[in-house]
């Protein structure tokens, strides 16, 4: 019944969609404001409590905020005072609202709503997924649990390259000072093949392998069960500022797994079933992150928690953190065992309150789907075109 009813719905929820999937003129920067008759019908398919969580922690972010800071928007500036009355003013829209329909006429006449030009000037983002991942591991090495999570070390350096020119406006570099000179901080491989950071009592915890510690690095946060039962929240302190490098793309180049088969279920299978090439394929990625401890979690960039269906991913470079936006692409359909049955479009709105090392340019989003198996595999598997809106009131 359930599969009926998904297939039954998918054509109309197309057809929807498709009145948000609007050619958009190219701009110089990554938003364009929409025209009142562009502004797309506003749906949403989660529960709208999880959306006034998410909304009341962008609110916290920017409280933290003096008032008068600038977030663009476009062409447009707005100040963080601004920016909260904005969500206030939402918040009070989503309770007088009866229906979407209702909501979507109060929101053209209150608020501007800018679209992403995308990856192509036309509005074509890319979703990936990412979660918080659930681990087994230990306080102390042991001969299951061997391979370290590491806390940031003191020797890593931020440098603000616009000190030193007004060129270099915005730039920064991750480095370590050797002695005589500044040099760029450790590799990957330096890190992990080589153990230059054994023996600092920098080791939070210890993880069974290395692709446990390279997954979570990727999705920056996670839950680690301990041997005593208790559970340790770890969450992205800093990196080793070397660039990213995608290991799919590798071995994508390498005609070892075909692009339309790549997703992170797939590439772990790969990297489990040939441990004589692990170490060269992970050491390829030289991008290092190290974590810290929190109470609560996981974090966003902007140190609020994240919630599940409704915290995203951007560039922190183009776009307004913590800004409100509305976001299309398409859904897993998972059945009780786990195995994903149909993809279905979906609508909702969400926060902008996190970044990431692969996350770049206009044309890229991640959206965050919580922690357990379920959120794994919908995170795992999502690779999928859409559309990414920010509004603000007017």
């Amino acid at each position: 019944m359930r599969k009926a009813l998904i297939f039954f719905l998918v054509p109309i929820i197309l057809f929807g969609c498709a009145k948000l999937f609007k050619e958009v003129k190219v701009p110089e920067g990554p938003l364009i404001l929409l025209e009142g008759k562009d502004i797309p019908p506003f749906e949403d398919d989660l529960d709208r409590q999880s959306l006034r969580v998410a909304i009341s922690q962008s609110i916290e972010f920017f409280r933290r905020l003096p008032e008068d800071r600038i977030f663009e928007y476009g062409e447009d500036q707005y100040s963080t005072g601004h920016l909260i009355e904005s969500m206030e003013t939402f918040l009070y829209l989503l309770d007088e609202a009866e229906d979407m329909e209702e909501l979507t006429d109060m929101v053209r006449q209150r608020f501007n709503v800018y679209q992403s030009v995308g990856s192509d000037g036309l509005g074509t983002v890319l979703y990936t997924g990412y979660y918080e991942p659930i681990l087994e591991g230990g306080l102390t090495p042991n001969e299951k649990y061997r391979w370290p999570l590491y806390e940031r070390p003191d020797d890593l350096m931020k440098i603000d390259l616009e000190l030193f020119s007004p060129k270099f406006k915005g730039e920064r570099i991750v480095a370590r000072y050797d002695g005589s000179r500044i040099v760029p901080y450790f590799s990957r491989e330096e890190i992990d093949s080589h153990g230059v950071l054994s023996g600092r009592e920098l080791e939070i915890a210890w993880l069974e392998d290395s692709i446990d510690v390279f997954f979570l690095q990727i999705q920056g946060s996670g839950q680690i069960i301990l041997e005593e039962g208790t559970r340790l929240r770890v969450n992205y302190s800093a990196s080793n500022g070397r660039p990213y490098r995608s290991i799919g793309a590798l071995l994508i180049d390498r005609g070892i797994i075909e692009r339309e088969e790549m997703n992170i279920p797939r590439l772990k299978e790969y990297l489990r079933d040939n441990p004589s090439q692990r170490e060269e394929i992970l050491n390829y990625n030289e991008s290092y992150v190290f974590f810290r401890v929190v109470e609560q979690g996981p974090l966003g960039n902007i140190e609020v928690p994240l919630t599940p269906g409704r915290s995203i991913a951007t560039d922190s470079r183009l776009f307004p953190k913590g800004g409100l936006t509305y976001i299309c692409a398409e859904k897993p359909v998972i059945d009780d065992s786990g195995t994903i049955i149909a993809w279905v479009p979906f609508w909702r709105f969400a926060l902008n309150q996190d970044t990431g090392g692969a996350i770049k340019g206009p044309g890229r989003v991640d959206l965050f789907w919580g922690s357990g198996e379920a959120a794994e595999i919908s995170a795992g598997h999502m690779k999928n075109e859409g559309r990414v809106y920010f509004l603000v009131e007017k």
